[in-house]
């Protein structure tokens, strides 16, 4: 059994199949132990994937219940890497990124989002992706708006990994409902360690 939905007239179902995985991602998402899960999440990401020396890195603000993102990037910008948030557009745009360094300011953006209160706008290298749920076909889902599906279609070549808790993952079957202009990961790390995808844009595990 497959969750990608490619056929015609198949918009209104994804949509309800993926409003009822919000759900239950959002409920695994708000159990999840948050103590000490930023930190070895950092531990992970520097040890089994770091991204090249030099490598602009673009991560993003945690919202509420998200993963700490927040040692993480202190840690890649005391190795040097230069950082960038994003910036949210209107809908129907890709992300904008903004350079960031910690201790600057940052400002309320759309849908509860933070980012910098101003700065200059980069092109990342590498992108690190906030999620909702994962599975092992590297289908992703999100929050709804499509930024990022749209920002990685964008940018082809940049380096992307997702980051999550362990928790978020779904098994596959039947994983995480998807459909043709859904981005997929090649890779998400967590505080438990990295997961290599199996979908085009990632290697088997």
């Amino acid at each position: 059994m497959t969750t990608d939905l490619t056929g015609p007239h198949c918009d209104v179902l994804l949509a309800a199949l993926k409003a009822e995985a919000r759900k239950v991602a959002l409920a695994r998402r708000a159990a999840a132990d948050p103590a000490g899960a930023g930190e070895a999440l950092a531990a992970v990401v520097l040890r089994d994937c770091p991204p090249p020396p030099g490598a602009l890195v673009a991560g993003f603000w945690p919202m509420g219940p998200e993963i700490d993102l927040r040692p993480l990037l202190h840690a890649l910008h005391a190795r040097g890497h230069p950082l960038a948030l994003p910036v949210t557009p209107k809908r129907g745009l890709p992300l904008r990124f903004r350079r960031w360094t910690p201790g600057d300011d940052l400002a309320h953006g759309p849908m509860g989002t933070r980012q910098p209160a101003q700065g200059v706008d980069v092109t990342p290298d590498w992108l690190l992706v906030p999620l909702l749920a994962f599975d092992r076909a590297g289908r992703r889902l999100g929050y709804g708006g499509g930024y990022y599906d749209r920002t990685l279609a964008a940018l082809p070549h940049a380096g992307v990994i997702g980051i999550a808790y362990a928790a978020q993952e779904m098994q596959d079957p039947p994983g995480v409902p998807a459909g043709p202009l859904d981005a997929r990961l090649p890779r998400v790390a967590t505080e438990k360690g990295v997961v290599n995808c199996d979908g085009p844009l990632g290697a088997s595990s």
